[in-house]
């Protein structure tokens, strides 16, 4: 069993700097280094995520995992999986955070999520060992580990009463800068973000708000590279233009450019193979 403890040399020093709130030992599965705890950026959102929540953090964990940001959260479904995915699709790491004993995986359909965070040099930890089942009181345990790890927390969406408000409140708690994403007011998962924004949290407009706190500002990242002339031509270029500004249906963009549906289908099927676009529902999206 690997394990280890708050005396070892090897324990993430930021983490053993919330004092108390550390805990004794962590348990791991997956590639335990230095490196991987240098620049960690915790990642939480709301389980019931919406589709501007995705899109948000597709965009923003993608550019921000591939310039060697360590993104950290709590596999959860949601915002935690989805933050997840997207760094290991960038090839970067991301670290996990159990709420149950380190045998076990919680939820246990996302085991494909589970091996692809192993398989790409992640980590998953626990300060549980065993096979041991979650309760409720874990999960905002759970959450002052993903806190504390982090030098910084990037909240997407947030309901008032929810779990991502707990580890954002730990993270201010311990210090930390907080990021925030604004959303619709509309929206019940943006009344969280909203309050933080109005308590002082840092407001997140692109990747670049959190690369210029991690010192990585100035490298190339995916954004200027998806605003590079594409191969595909100006009509790539024209739609990602245009999803830049909203999200839309194929009928609309064969519309705006005048051109034949089965034409555009198949220029956006190649987008998507390209993982510049997305599609959810009947629209298009930048990622």
């Amino acid at each position: 069993m690997n394990v280890i403890n708050i005396d070892d040399k090897k324990y993430p020093q930021l983490l053993k700097k919330i004092g108390k709130d550390a805990p004794k030992q962590l348990y791991y599965k997956g590639a335990w280094d230095d490196d991987i705890f240098k620049n960690c950026l915790a990642v939480v959102g709301s389980r019931r995520l919406t589709s501007y929540g995705r899109q948000v953090t597709e965009r923003l964990v993608t550019e921000i995992a591939a310039l060697g940001i360590t993104i950290v959260s709590g596999f959860m479904y949601g915002g935690d999986a989805t933050a997840h995915k997207a760094a290991v699709k960038a090839g970067g790491r991301t670290i996990a955070v159990m709420p149950c004993g380190i045998e076990r995986i919680h939820p246990e359909y996302q085991q494909d999520l589970y091996v692809e965070i192993l398989n790409n040099n992640g980590l998953i930890i626990s300060e549980y060992e065993g096979d041991q089942m979650p309760v409720n009181w874990m999960y905002p345990r759970r959450n002052r580990i993903v806190a504390g790890l982090s030098r910084a927390t990037l909240v997407i969406e947030a309901g008032l009463k929810s779990g991502t408000l707990i580890t954002a409140n730990l993270a201010k708690k311990f210090g930390r800068k907080i990021f925030a994403v604004p959303g619709p007011i509309t929206s019940e998962v943006s009344k969280g973000t909203s309050q933080l924004l109005k308590e002082g949290a840092a407001l997140v407009t692109s990747a670049k708000d959190i690369l210029d706190f991690f010192g990585v500002s100035g490298l190339r990242s995916l954004a200027s590279k998806k605003e590079a002339k594409l191969p595909g031509g100006d009509i790539e270029q024209k739609i990602i233009e245009q999803l830049k500004r909203e999200s839309m249906e194929i009928d609309a963009l064969a519309r705006s450019f005048n051109m034949p549906v089965s034409k555009i289908s198949a220029i956006l099927s190649i987008m998507q193979l390209r993982g510049l676009i997305r599609q959810e529902g009947s629209k298009y999206y930048l990622i």
